[in-house]
């Protein structure tokens, strides 16, 4: 299926935002995701079904000032 990621389309075989991060090589620590402008508890994401089209914002924690 196809989603738009960070502004950005990509084709993806993920069923769920665990999986996704996983394929993509995100680590769960430091992120936090939104899809279609809701956030998403990470308690969650493995229950969170994405479909063709869905927006996901990914934000990554960065360490500085």
């Amino acid at each position: 299926m196809q989603v738009l990621l960070n502004n950005q389309e990509v084709q993806t075989q993920a069923q769920n935002i665990s999986e996704l991060l996983s394929e993509l090589g995100y680590r769960a620590e430091g992120v936090a995701v939104a899809v279609d402008n809701q956030i998403v508890p990470r308690g969650t994401w493995s229950e969170t079904v994405l479909r063709e089209g869905c927006r996901i914002t990914v934000i990554k924690a960065a360490c500085g000032g």
